[in-house]
């Protein structure tokens, strides 16, 4: 039986474990979207990982959608993200950086340029998010051109150039959790009538075009997606359909051969079933709120090949160690999650007997 602590094959590379970092967005970066002084600490502390997925990071200007969040669209981003994948190399783990773009879900007050965000249709998600004036409703979105669909996707296939260049082991096309990718998918923020919209055929067209761009640009042996079916977050609605259109979308993917899927499982157990029967590689199941005495549950059903975790992975450096020695975990502060300097971010102690 499969355990988390078997070798897996992920792309060119073994990973020493299943475990997987999530990506969790932590707001520290510089104003500029380079990645903030204690970022090369925090992600080495946590390099005993099997894998490390960065947080979500815009692939442009436009795909940026709250404060201090990193980018990877300029030659000081890339500076910034090399230190951080030389720290984490030197602990000896693996990282991928994930490429997000918010799409609606952003607010011009959370960007240097305060422009109207990009999205696929002029959909509001009726939803607040916080800015530095406190939480702000999300404004109307301008609705993508044609030309604008081409440049986004140039830009994350750039943006994934740039993280090669940093040296990350491949990036993490985020596809989920309501943010453009998902928007696409979705038939209550896509209201199209060309190519991109309507069908499902058509709204799936994104999301594979993306991973299509990024794997030719630096091999789908580096490129992972995250996708969320059935999530909620950003106002989403993926219609009665989603079953049909993540099986559509699934299909479509599996002959690019890339690195890894990574669902983040909502109710649909079937559908995970289904996502498990048609993907040929590397499956990273996510399941929010999941506790240590479940994490091996997937790998044992043989739904998943990796499991990745959150909090747990945020509130505990040593977390591999904590659950092989079955160590008490230390507890996250939510009210650290976001923004400030290292207290809440590299400041949890790594487990010392008494």
């Amino acid at each position: 039986m499969t355990t988390l602590w078997d070798p897996v094959r992920l792309g060119h590379r073994v990973l020493g474990n299943r475990l997987v970092q999530a990506p969790m967005t932590r707001s520290r970066a510089q104003d500029d979207g380079t990645p903030g002084e204690w970022a090369p600490v925090y992600y080495a502390q946590r390099a005993s990982m099997g894998l490390l997925i960065t947080e979500g990071t815009q692939p442009s200007a436009d795909g940026q959608g709250y404060a201090n969040t990193p980018g990877l669209h300029e030659a000081a981003h890339v500076a910034g993200w090399r230190r951080v994948v030389e720290a984490v190399h030197a602990a000896g783990g693996r990282v991928f950086i994930q490429l997000m773009h918010a799409g609606r879900m952003s607010h011009p007050d959370n960007t240097l340029h305060h422009r109207q965000a990009l999205a696929p249709s002029a959909v509001a998600a009726n939803v607040r998010i916080p800015t530095a004036s406190g939480m702000r409703d999300v404004p109307v979105p301008r609705a993508m051109t044609s030309a604008d669909i081409v440049r986004t996707i140039e830009d994350f296939a750039a943006a994934a150039e740039r993280a090669v260049e940093a040296g990350a082991d491949g990036v993490e096309l985020h596809g989920a959790n309501g943010y453009l990718v998902q928007q696409f998918l979705a038939s209550n923020a896509n209201v199209r009538t060309d190519a991109y919209g309507g069908s499902i055929e058509n709204r799936a067209r994104f999301a594979f075009e993306v991973a299509a761009a990024v794997a030719d640009r630096i091999g789908a042996a580096r490129t992972g997606l995250r996708l969320s079916p059935g999530s909620a977050l950003g106002g989403i609605d993926e219609g009665p359909e989603r079953a049909d259109l993540y099986h559509h979308l699934v299909t479509q993917l599996a002959p690019l051969e890339l690195a890894y899927l990574h669902v983040v499982q909502g109710r649909d157990e079937a559908l995970l079933r289904e996502i498990r029967r048609l993907w040929p590689g590397v499956l990273i199941v996510n399941r929010p709120g999941r506790d240590r005495q479940s994490l091996s549950a997937d790998l044992d059903a043989g739904l998943a090949d990796m499991v990745s975790v959150g909090r747990m992975a945020l509130s505990n450096p040593d977390l591999p160690t904590r659950i092989r020695e079955d160590l008490p975990l230390n507890e996250p502060d939510p009210a650290t999650f976001y923004g400030g300097g290292e207290a809440g971010y590299t400041d949890y102690p790594v487990f010392q007997p008494a």
